[in-house]
């Protein structure tokens, strides 16, 4: 279920129901439950009265947690250079290459895939686990931005050259290079996802052509 999530698998309109998960996995209904609230603990869902959806962010939601992203993040990621082991270095080294091999194909949900494995990655790094279970907190913004940008193969380059100068940042054990690459990566991610926003409701606001 989360990796469904993570590749985009799930729209907004679409409800979790554990009872219909359960019997499409041929599961009882008690392990099902139990995955969708760690999910929705973790931030990829939010719980109704009808099931487990997806969290609705406004604009001014992802405006503010751009913002408390830009004062952590880029600090943990100094953080985690400082720290960072040869096992999680591996790990960054292929979420890249894996992102590099989706790109080419021209798969989404796989590339949403490996950034989100980019980004655990370097969080588990992190020493300060009050500091990183912060930051995992805002995994519905990251959700968000990811549906909203990554969709255009020009927004996949830059999140590309995005991550290898980060993995680069991290591989020289550079706390200063990773604190501004990680500051730079974010405003770039607020760029995409408000350009994104704006084409998306300009669009929407054209007369119908047929009519």
């Amino acid at each position: 279920l989360r990796a469904r999530l993570q590749r985009g698998e799930v729209g907004p309109s679409e409800r979790l129901v554990d009872l219909d998960i359960a019997a499409t996995l041929g599961v009882s209904r008690m392990p099902v439950r139990e995955a969708l609230l760690q999910l929705t603990h973790e931030g990829y869902l939010t719980s109704t009265t009808r099931g487990f959806v997806v969290p609705t962010l406004t604009p001014d939601d992802i405006a503010e947690i751009f913002e408390i992203r830009r004062l952590i993040e880029p600090r943990a990621a100094a953080n985690a250079a400082r720290d960072m082991s040869a096992a999680v270095e591996r790990r960054l080294e292929a979420a890249v290459r894996l992102a590099h091999e989706a790109d080419a194909a021209a798969d989404v949900g796989r590339f949403m895939t490996c950034n989100a494995g980019f980004r655990q990655a370097w969080l588990d790094a992190v020493r300060n686990r009050r500091l990183a279970a912060t930051i995992e907190r805002f995994v519905d913004h990251v959700q968000a931005v990811r549906f909203g940008t990554l969709g255009d193969p020009a927004t996949r380059r830059i999140v590309l050259t995005g991550l290898e100068r980060l993995a680069d940042a991290f591989r020289r054990r550079d706390p200063v290079a990773a604190h501004d690459r990680m500051a730079d990566f974010i405003t770039q991610a607020e760029a995409a996802f408000f350009r994104g926003h704006a084409d998306a409701a300009a669009a929407a606001a054209e007369p119908d052509a047929a009519a």
